[in-house]
């Protein structure tokens, strides 16, 4: 999945509150840059551009693209002022539509809203640029730092995003980074293309190798070579500047695949499942020889010993995987799930 995302934070005069620490334009930004990484580390294949809201208008700070250094060096707070004036949902719409209109069809179109206001500002109708952002399949997800507003509620609701208040700073930063992983696919989104992808090879990172690099034609002595015009580009994944092929690497397109096939969850183990696993473990080679346990039972990933299912006082809340019929401890299964995703037990057995 390619997601085109852009991110629009509000430096309108309500950023500059106290009500969050330090301050809410401190604790943004602060916010931004973190979920800024994460997004890039779930969506390797996707791209960010970042625009901001001040005194009745949106400005763009940085194009669409998949560098994350780039984007965070741009939300210092020193580079972008104090904030002042109101803010414009309905110029954020406009430019949003402008900017991710042209983009592929296979793309999901994105625009996250960090809004710290109780109020927009409008030169027009906002119920219009609503309906261009809808007829253009653009989600529109808010993230409110003040109250809830009815408007930015039913922008999200239109458009299939999602719409919620930040309660505390904590809530704030778990309101944001429920946007990084990719939002589930629409009907219209589902049809399959292919996309064209390069893959380029590495230079040496000698002195003597230097050569002017990129678009900006930058003196680097380590990049890439597109396989298909042959042009140097400094980093993984962009578009070749001079015959716009996508370049990635194969660690970016693996990192993408759990979304596309996460592992099927863990179901709470009890006697019956116990008693399936066993017949269906018994040919199976096994690590029991090596992992010394006094109830025969051990998690099997971290490899510490739980309870059987069903015993009086039971220390350890068992999950079995539903394909490998291996056991884990909880915490394993949350790590297989949030950060691994791929079932050990199923590698292992070859399932």
């Amino acid at each position: 999945m390619i997601r085109y995302l852009l991110l629009v934070v509000d430096l309108s005069r309500a950023a500059s509150a106290q009500d969050l620490r330090p301050n809410r334009l401190a604790c943004i930004l602060g916010l931004c840059r973190s979920f800024i990484r994460e997004f890039f580390d779930q969506n390797p294949l996707s791209q960010l551009g970042i625009a901001v809201l001040r005194n009745g208008l949106v400005e763009k700070l940085t194009d669409l693209s998949g560098s994350p250094e780039a984007q965070v060096a741009r939300l210092e707070a020193g580079k972008l002022g104090a904030p002042a004036g109101d803010a414009s949902l309905q110029n954020a719409l406009d430019m949003s539509v402008s900017l991710l209109r042209s983009l592929p069809p296979y793309g999901h179109r994105e625009v996250l809203l960090v809004f710290a206001a109780l109020a927009t500002c409008d030169p027009g109708n906002v119920m219009d640029s609503l309906r261009a952002a809808k007829e253009q399949h653009i989600r529109v997800s808010v993230v409110g730092v003040a109250a809830e507003v009815y408007v930015c509620r039913r922008i999200a609701e239109e458009t299939g995003g999602s719409y919620g208040v930040a309660l505390n700073e904590a809530h704030l930063e778990q309101l944001m980074m429920g946007h990084s992983n990719p939002p589930p696919a629409t009907s219209a989104q589902a049809k399959a293309e292919l996309v064209r992808m390069g893959f380029p090879q590495r230079s040496t990172e000698e002195a003597s190798s230097a050569v002017f690099v990129g678009l900006e034609a930058r003196l680097l002595s380590g990049s890439y070579t597109c396989p298909r015009c042959k042009s140097r580009v400094p980093e993984l994944p962009c578009e070749c500047h001079i015959c716009g092929l996508t370049l990635i690497s194969s660690p970016h397109l693996a990192r993408s695949y759990h979304h596309l096939f996460p592992v099927p969850p863990y179901h709470e183990d009890n006697q019956e499942r116990a008693a399936e696993a066993a017949a269906a473990l018994s040919g199976q080679p096994a690590m029991r020889d090596e992992v010394t346990t006094s109830t025969g039972l051990y998690c099997f990933g971290c490899l510490r010993e739980v309870s059987q299912p069903g015993t009086a006082g039971q220390l350890h809340l068992t999950l079995r995987c539903g394909q490998c019929k291996q056991v884990f401890c909880f915490e394993c299964d949350a790590y297989v799930h949030e950060q691994l995703h791929n079932c050990p037990g199923c590698e292992f057995g070859g399932t």
